[in-house]
C-alpha cells in the first residue's frame, strides 16, 4: 500500500506543492525561498525518514508569513492524505532530541483531533536577516490543523535559538515516524475511526 501525499495549494499570496512519502528514506527537496524554514523542513524530512519535497512561491516581498503558514497547511494535507484511514499506525509517538545545550520533548498523537500545546520560549524575535521566530508555531497550528492530530512540544532547555528550533523540529520528525510506523492491523482506537 502506498502511503503517499501530494498537494497542490494556490491562493493570491502563495503556491505550494508539497509531495510526502510515509515509507521514504529521508530524502528532501526543498525550496520556499526563506532559507531557515528550508533547513528545518529538511530536518523533518531527514529525521522522519519521510520523502518530502516543497515547492513554495510567496510573496516574501511582504514577508515569510503566508509562506510559511500556507506550507504548513499543504504539508498537514499531504500527511492526512499519505495515512489515510490511520489503519494499522502504532498512532502515538514521542521522542526527546538534544542539539548541543538544546533539548525538546514532542509527543504526537494521530487522533484525529487538532490540537497543539506549545511550550516553547526562545530568547529572539528574528533568526537570520528575516525569520521571525514566532512563524514555528503557526506553522505548526497549521499542520495541527490540517493533519487533525494533538501536538504537544516541550522545550527544555537551550540558549540558542537556531538549536532550539533544530531540536524542536528533530523531535517531531522523530515522534511522527514512531507514530505512522505500520505495526499492526485494524485501528488503533476503542471508537473503531481515527478522523
Amino acid at each position: 500500500m502506498s502511503r503517499v501525499g501530494h498537494i497542490t495549494r494556490a491562493t493570491r499570496e502563495t503556491r505550494i506543492e508539497v509531495r510526502v512519502d510515509l515509507d521514504g528514506s529521508g530524502s528532501s527537496r526543498v525550496a520556499t525561498g526563506v532559507p531557515f524554514f528550508d533547513h528545518m523542513l529538511d530536518q523533518l524530512g531527514r529525521h522522519g525518514r519521510l520523502d518530502l519535497t516543497v515547492q513554495a512561491d510567496g510573496d516574501l516581498e511582504i514577508d515569510a508569513h503566508h509562506t510559511v503558514e500556507d506550507v504548513g497547511i499543504a504539508l498537514g494535507q499531504a500527511l492526512a492524505e499519505a495515512w489515510g484511514e490511520r489503519v494499522g499506525v502504532e498512532r502515538f509517538g514521542d521522542a526527546t532530541v538534544p542539539i548541543d545545550e538544546a533539548l525538546t520533548r514532542v509527543a504526537i498523537d494521530l487522533s484525529g483531533r487538532p490540537y497543539l500545546v506549545w511550550d516553547c520560549t526562545v530568547p529572539i524575535e528574528v533568526i537570520g536577516t528575516s525569520f521571525e521566530t514566532s512563524l514555528v508555531k503557526h506553522f505548526f497550528e497549521a499542520v495541527v490543523a490540517n493533519a487533525r492530530i494533538t501536538l504537544h512540544v516541550h522545550n527544555l532547555s537551550g540558549d540558542n535559538t537556531h538549536h532550539t528550533f533544530e531540536s524542536v523540529f528533530k523531535a517531531v520528525a522523530v515522534a511522527l515516524r514512531r507514530a505512522v510506523a505500520v505495526t499492526g492491523a485494524g485501528t488503533p482506537s476503542t471508537k473503531g475511526v481515527l478522523q
